[in-house]
Formats: C-alpha cells, sequence, structure tokens
C-alpha cells in the first residue's frame, strides 16, 4: 500500500486504548486517516496513542465511549460529532473499526445470567448499533471493519458464551454487505487467535511453557503480535481492498489447521 494511502479519510476505531485497538489506531494514523480513539475507561492511555499518531505526523483526538449500555452508540456519535468538525467541517466518518469488546471465560454451567447479558451488549449489541447510528454519517466506499475471534469457528466450551458473541458479529458483517453493497461499502471482520496483549499478559507473557503451547497452536508456529492485526485492516480499509466485502479473514497465523 503507497503511504498516505488513507489520507483525507476518517476512522473512528472503538477500543483504541489499548492492544489490537491501539495499533490498529496507530496504523491508521500512519496511513494518512484522522481516527478518533474511543477507550471506556483508560483516558491517559488513550492520550498516548493520539500523542504517537501525532508525533507520527497524524491527526487525532480521543473519545469517552464506554459501551454496553443502551444509548452508548448516541452518546459516542455525539461525543464524535463534537470534535469531528474540527478536522472536517461535518459530521462524518469513511472507516468504522468495531474492536472493542469484553471475554467471559466461563464455561456453560457457570455463566451467569448477568455476565452473558454483559457479553453480548458490548460484543454485540454496540456495534450493531455504532453501525445503525453512524449510517448516515458513513459515506459511501467506506469501509466497516469488525473484528471477530477465531473463537468463532473453534470449538472452546470454557469461552462459550464469548465464542457466540463473534459467531453474531460475523453474521452481522455478512449482512451490512450485502445491504450496503449498493453504496460501495464493504463490511470485512477480522478473525485473531492468540494476541500478545495486556489482556493475556497475567497467564501468557510471563509464563514460557504457555507461551510455547500457544505458538505451537499456529502453523505460523508464533503467538500473533497486536501489529499483525492491524496491518490486516490497515489494508481493508484501504482502496486495495475495495473488491473484498462480507468476508472472515482468518488472522490466527493458522491455528486449527
Amino acid at each position: 500500500m503507497a503511504a498516505g494511502a488513507l489520507e483525507g479519510k476518517v476512522a473512528l476505531v472503538t477500543g483504541g486504548s489499548r492492544g489490537i485497538g491501539r495499533a490498529i489506531a496507530q496504523r491508521l494514523g500512519r496511513d494518512g486517516a484522522i481516527v478518533a480513539v474511543a477507550y471506556a475507561r483508560e483516558e491517559s492511555a488513550a492520550g498516548e496513542v493520539v500523542a504517537d499518531i501525532a508525533e507520527n505526523g497524524g491527526r487525532a483526538f480521543a473519545l469517552r465511549a464506554e459501551l454496553g449500555r443502551h444509548g452508548d452508540a448516541r452518546r459516542l456519535w455525539a461525543a464524535f460529532d463534537a470534535r469531528i468538525g474540527e478536522y472536517t467541517g461535518e459530521p462524518v466518518v469513511d472507516i468504522i473499526v468495531n474492536n472493542a469488546g469484553i471475554g467471559r471465560s466461563a464455561a456453560l454451567a457457570e455463566l451467569t445470567e448477568e455476565d452473558f447479558d454483559e457479553v453480548f451488549a458490548v460484543n454485540v449489541r454496540a456495534p450493531f448499533f455504532i453501525v445503525r447510528e453512524g449510517l448516515g454519517r458513513l459515506r459511501d466506499g467506506g469501509r466497516i471493519i469488525n473484528i471477530s475471534s477465531g473463537a468463532a469457528r473453534l470449538a472452546m466450551p470454557e469461552i462459550i458464551a464469548y465464542g457466540a458473541t463473534k459467531g453474531a458479529l460475523d453474521t452481522f458483517t455478512l449482512n451490512l454487505a450485502k445491504e450496503l453493497g449498493p453504496r460501495g461499502i464493504t463490511a470485512n471482520s477480522v478473525a485473531p487467535g492468540i494476541v500478545d496483549t495486556d489482556v493475556n499478559a497475567g497467564w501468557l507473557r510471563d509464563d514460557p511453557a504457555a507461551q510455547a503451547h500457544a505458538a505451537s497452536l499456529a502453523a505460523l508456529g508464533r503467538v500473533g503480535r497486536p501489529e499483525d492485526i492491524a496491518d490486516i485492516v490497515a489494508f481493508l480499509a484501504s482502496d486495495d481492498a475495495r473488491w473484498v466485502t462480507g468476508r472472515v479473514i482468518d488472522a490466527t497465523g493458522g491455528a486449527g489447521l
């Protein structure tokens, strides 16, 4: 992809303050997009992402967006509208990356109704209404990129609800591609496997045996890095991916082959 491939584009990245979302925001910023870095609680971390993008010649701003409650999408877009005019003069967006999500490591017998409701509210309902509320802002030829998971296609009973949310997200992606295709808008999912982020640090980084096992699950023989996922998202966001839509892009390094 050429440098500045996203120049003039506006991107919204949810969960953009850390991990995969942080890497995505930074990469889109380097490619020239104006990036809205949405975060739930970690204001200082979101500020670091904005500062990093600025230091590399890009433009970005942070948005507080706690997801999982009714009205969350409307509040997110209201905050977006209040800031984006500083850069574009009107409330528009070209790239929506639904990255924010939570996991619930509980098997069927242990999962509570409250935990089930919360994981679906953040991982499914929030992306659904973020897209719905954002359609009036999303320019023709835009991109919707949903961060799914390899857990949507692999049986993992220990995270059964999480896997179900990602399966639902993939179905949402498929239908968006069909509905929005006439406007030249593409919709795709990216499905990571095990990625070395701070969310996984407790069981992965400090345990060589866990690292070795995680690496052995991938055909490429290592644990994923946030940048691996961000680079795929950058491709899907670019004009190079204009003919790709309705797909789930496996980003597990070949797990489960």
